[in-house]
């Protein structure tokens, strides 16, 4: 696995490879890989010649600064990680200055309102500055595919609208979300609960499940309240929101048409661990 860790050595060897008609598959990271992450690398090398990986904590996207510092980060773990692997070529360890050339500071963009809602509404600024650090990778990386995990449903959705408004030339895949054996969606914050907490977390991936059951037989008032009773008898929990949306514009709804998708959001604190997952409706 190659690795490369300024913008100027990445670019010449993707040139070097488009050269030679390689397909390239992506998939960028903040690193503290887990089963998740390695899950689109999998996928990324049934379908493309060439895999690269990323890896880059991007401060504009943390509204909170102590977030930012306690993120964690062990580089060196990741790369042995993908190394052991085998099926990442190339790994880009990028410097602020690549990625932000004229300063610190997120773009503005207009996601036509997706970036207002669920996560929108708890955290400014948040999408700008994803949307900033992925157009950059994504112009530099110049993949063909690009993977991103579902349980960041609504920022998968805003990469596929950008990657629409600004023609770029890259097609963009959603990967289902990786779960622990208990259910809980695998994220780098699991590993901030203690053995007892992680084993109660399963009630979130439970509940959504119990949403699916619901799903058209009762009203959406009807689930919301269900699903608020559920938590409210959980020691050590709190159910920050919940959510049934249209999966196409991420608006919240109160009752379901039949020409519609929808998926089931939810946010639960967990101690002082904030987690989320979602379910498609079906």
């Amino acid at each position: 696995m190659e690795i490369f860790r300024d913008k100027k050595t990445l670019i010449d060897y993707v040139e070097r490879q488009k050269e030679m008609g390689k397909r390239i598959g992506f998939a960028p990271t903040m690193g503290a890989l887990h089963g998740g992450h390695l899950s689109l690398y999998k996928i990324a090398a049934t379908e493309n010649d060439l895999v690269i990986s990323s890896i880059f904590v991007n401060p504009t996207q943390f509204n909170n600064p102590e977030d930012l510092t306690k993120y964690p980060r062990d580089t060196d773990r990741d790369i042995a990680l993908l190394k052991n692997t085998g099926i990442v070529d190339a790994l880009y360890l990028p410097e602020v200055v690549d990625l932000y050339p004229e300063g610190l500071k997120s773009k503005s963009y207009d996601f036509d309102g997706l970036e207002n809602e669920m996560e929108g509404k708890f955290r400014p600024g948040h999408f700008d500055g994803v949307g900033t650090v992925v157009e950059e990778l994504l112009r530099q990386v110049k993949p063909d595919n690009a993977y991103f995990g579902e349980k960041d449903y609504q920022q998968l959705a805003i990469i596929e609208k950008l990657v629409e408004q600004l023609h770029l030339p890259v097609k963009i895949h959603g990967v289902p979300i990786y779960r622990e054996e208990n259910g809980l969606a695998m994220s780098s914050r699991n590993e901030r609960l203690n053995p007892i907490q992680r084993d109660a977390a399963k009630v979130i991936h439970d509940t959504l499940l119990k949403v699916n059951d619901w799903f058209r037989i009762i009203t959406v008032a009807e689930i919301n309240k269900r699903v608020k009773d559920i938590f409210d008898d959980q020691r050590g929990m709190t159910l920050e929101y919940f959510e049934i949306a249209d999966e196409k514009t991420l608006k919240q709804t109160d009752f379901f048409y039949k020409d519609k998708k929808y998926r089931a959001f939810i946010v639960v604190n967990v101690g002082t661990v904030r987690l989320i997952d979602n379910l498609h409706l079906d």
